[in-house]
């Protein structure tokens, strides 16, 4: 399921536009990794290669710095030397975010982990800063924090968002077979594909919950800094697939 559309987002309150540039949004299973994948690797190809060209996407538009949002277990900044590690889902490997140095730490959840991973592939010596959301956060919250987050009108601002749709597409998902995930996961292709941030907003966080989706924080945190940067959008959905029981989205988001 692929598309476009003109964006809805329509215009901010803000005086001056805010210098969002670009953002794309990918998902975080850890099996995206092929050496954590082994003989699988190959099942996720179509989705990797997704999330290859949404990065690429967003190099494209000429940041100043990378901005990865992600889930966590609380709302918090991390250093740019911190790094997460794969060790426990059976590969020992760290995952800089983007400086290596003693000063920093194993913080990055798995979201932000994966998001360091993808943007490392590119080769790109770009500065990477991480935010992590927690899972529950109100939307007024996220769309506070995404305003927040490109703020700063010197310089010119990129957002990798992570995150997971439904983990309920079947009997052998995660959190077993919902009737009301399908429904759930198109309505978050389409409002990515139509760059729909009023439709992000409207996600119901009981449900969500409900349906074990990783990606309703961080997507409304991209809502509202789209919100916060003005303009139309346009929406570009690059993957949309759920093989393992949990909904897998890719999208790139650009000023219209």
């Amino acid at each position: 399921m692929t598309g476009s559309a003109r964006g809805r987002t329509g215009a901010s309150g803000y005086r001056e536009p805010v210098p969002l540039v670009a953002a794309a949004v990918c998902p975080h299973p850890p099996l995206i990794v092929p050496e954590l994948a082994g003989a699988a690797a190959a099942e996720l190809d179509d989705l990797r290669a997704a999330c290859d060209a949404a990065v690429t996407g967003l190099l494209a538009a000429a940041p100043d710095v990378v901005l990865l949002v992600g889930d966590g277990p609380r709302t918090t900044t991390f250093d740019a030397a911190d790094f997460g590690s794969l060790r426990a889902y059976g590969l020992d490997r760290r995952v800089p975010l983007w400086k290596t140095n003693c000063a920093g730490g194993e913080r990055l959840p798995l979201s932000l982990t994966v998001g360091a991973w993808l943007i490392g592939r590119s080769g790109t010596a770009l500065p990477r800063l991480a935010r992590s959301v927690v899972t529950d956060a109100p939307p007024a919250d996220c769309v506070e924090l995404g305003a927040a987050l490109v703020g700063e009108p010197d310089r010119r601002v990129a957002l990798l968002v992570l995150g997971d749709g439904s983990a309920c597409r079947g009997r052998q998902a995660p959190g077993y077979d919902d009737p009301r995930a399908e429904a759930y996961d198109d309505g978050v292709a389409r409002a990515l594909a139509d760059a729909d941030a009023e439709a992000l907003l409207g996600l119901d966080p009981v449900l969500s919950a409900e349906l074990r989706v990783a990606g309703r924080a961080p997507w409304q945190v991209l809502a509202g800094a789209v919100r916060a940067a003005g303009g139309d959008w346009r929406g570009e959905l690059r993957h949309y697939s759920a093989p393992y029981g949990v909904a897998y989205v890719v999208a790139s988001w650009e000023p219209a």
